[in-house]
C-alpha cells in the first residue's frame, strides 16, 4: 500500500483576480503570451506557498493553469468545440429535503469531431512546480469518463456513434500524460471523476446518462475498466477522487455511494487511494466504505469548499471516527471535499476562508492520527 498521506487538498485554488484579470487582457490580445505566463507563475508561486504555511502534506500547483479542472481534455485537445445550448441543471447546496437554488449552467463544450491531443497542459505545470515544492507534488488528471459530460446525441454521433470509443480515446489521451509525467518524476496523479458522483444520483443516471445513450450500468462496468486502464504506470501512486459536481459554489448530483461503491472499489484496482466527498448529507453514509479493499487508503473530504461557514473540529473529528466503524482508520486522511476552484471563477468564497479551510484540514488531521 502507498504512503498514506493525512492532509491533502484536491486540486484546484481560487485564482487572484490579478490572474483571471490577465487571463482576460491575454485572451484580447492585449498582452503577450510571456506576460500572460509571467502571472501564471507568479500565482502559481503563491498558491505552493500557501499550501505549504497551511501545513497540509500534499500539494498542488493549484490549477492555475487551467480554465477548468477538466482543461487537459478540453482546451489541449482538438474535435471538441463550446455549444451555447448544450446545459445542464445545477444546484446551491441547500438543506435535505428542501428546495435550494437552481440555475442552468452551460456545460462548455462538445466533442464534434474525434479527438487528439495538440500539447501537454500538466507537464508545463508538474515542471514548474516542481522546482518550488517542498513537499510532495500531486498532478490531477480528469477521468476519460468526463467525456460522458461532453459526448451529445446531437453533435457527437457522427464521429463517435458509439460514446465509449470516445471514453477509450480520452484514455489514451490522459495516460499518454501520465507516463509524460512520470517520465519527468511525477510520483503522484489524481484522476478526478465527478461522473461517477453523478451515478449515486437516480435523477442524474436517467437524464444525463441513460436518456442520451450511455447505459449507466455500462458505465460501472466496461467504463471503469476504462477509468482503471489510465492508472496502470510504474512508479505512480493514483488516486480516485469522486464527487458531485463543483461550479462556482452549485452541484449536480445528489445521493450516497451505494449504488455505485462495489464497481467504483473493486474495479479500480490499479488505484491507491480514493478521496470521496462526504461534506454533507447529499454524500450518504460511511457505510459504502465497506466495499473498499482493506489494500487501499481513504481520504475522507469532510470540509467543504462550498460553503463559507467553517466546520467545528469536534465535529469533523466524530464523523472521523464514524468511519472509522466501516474502513480500518489508520489507512485514513483527510481533505476538502472538492476544489476551490474548479472554473476558472471559483467558488464564492474568500481567500480567507480558503485558508483557514486548508489549515483546518492539517490541523484536525495532524491532530486525529499524529
Amino acid at each position: 500500500m502507498a504512503n498514506v498521506y493525512r492532509a491533502e487538498v484536491i486540486g484546484s485554488l481560487l485564482r487572484p483576480e490579478y490572474l483571471k484579470q490577465a487571463r482576460r487582457r491575454w485572451e484580447a490580445k492585449e498582452i503577450s503570451t510571456r506576460e500572460f505566463k509571467e502571472a501564471e507563475d507568479r500565482a502559481v508561486d503563491e498558491m505552493i506557498a500557501l499550501q505549504q504555511d497551511c501545513g497540509v502534506d500534499v500539494i498542488t500547483d493549484g490549477e492555475m493553469r487551467r480554465t477548468h479542472f477538466i482543461a487537459p481534455l478540453t482546451d489541449v485537445i482538438s474535435g471538441v468545440k463550446p455549444i451555447p445550448a448544450f446545459t445542464r441543471v445545477w444546484r446551491r447546496p441547500h438543506e435535505k429535503n428542501q428546495p435550494g437554488e437552481q440555475t442552468n449552467i452551460q456545460v462548455q463544450y462538445a466533442v464534434v469531431e474525434k479527438i487528439h491531443r495538440t500539447r501537454s497542459l500538466t507537464n508545463e505545470e508538474f515542471t514548474y512546480a516542481r522546482g518550488r515544492a517542498k513537499k510532495p507534488l500531486k498532478v490531477t488528471l480528469p477521468s476519460p469518463l468526463m467525456m460522458t459530460l461532453r459526448w451529445s446525441p446531437q453533435y457527437s454521433r457522427e464521429a463517435y456513434p458509439d460514446p465509449f470509443g470516445l471514453f477509450r480515446d480520452a484514455a489514451v489521451i490522459v495516460r499518454q500524460e501520465a507516463r509524460e509525467l512520470a517520465a519527468l518524476g511525477c510520483e503522484y496523479v489524481q484522476i478526478d471523476a465527478p461522473e461517477l458522483g453523478m451515478l449515486c444520483d437516480p435523477e442524474r443516471r436517467k437524464q444525463d446518462f441513460a436518456d442520451n445513450g450511455m447505459d449507466p450500468d455500462r458505465l460501472l462496468t466496461e467504463g471503469m475498466d476504462i477509468v482503471n486502464s489510465v492508472a496502470d504506470v510504474p512508479g505512480v501512486t493514483f488516486a480516485l477522487h469522486v464527487c458531485r459536481g463543483n461550479n462556482k459554489g452549485y452541484y449536480v448530483g445528489e445521493g450516497g455511494y451505494d449504488p455505485v461503491a462495489k464497481q467504483v472499489f473493486t474495479r479500480a484496482r490499479n488505484f491507491d487511494r480514493f478521496l470521496l466527498e462526504y461534506d454533507d448529507w447529499r454524500s450518504g453514509s460511511f457505510e459504502p466504505l465497506r466495499e473498499v479493499p482493506k489494500d487501499k487508503s481513504v481520504v475522507l473530504g469532510l470540509i467543504s469548499t462550498k460553503r463559507i461557514e467553517m466546520e467545528p473540529a469536534a465535529e469533523v473529528a466524530k464523523r472521523i471516527d464514524e468511519a472509522a466503524r466501516y474502513f480500518p482508520r489508520e489507512q485514513m486522511g483527510l481533505s476538502t471535499q472538492c476544489g476551490f476552484g474548479t472554473v476558472w471563477e471559483g467558488n464564492p468564497i474568500p481567500e480567507s476562508v480558503q485558508e483557514a479551510k486548508l489549515r483546518l484540514v492539517a490541523e484536525i488531521a495532524h491532530r486525529a492520527w499524529g
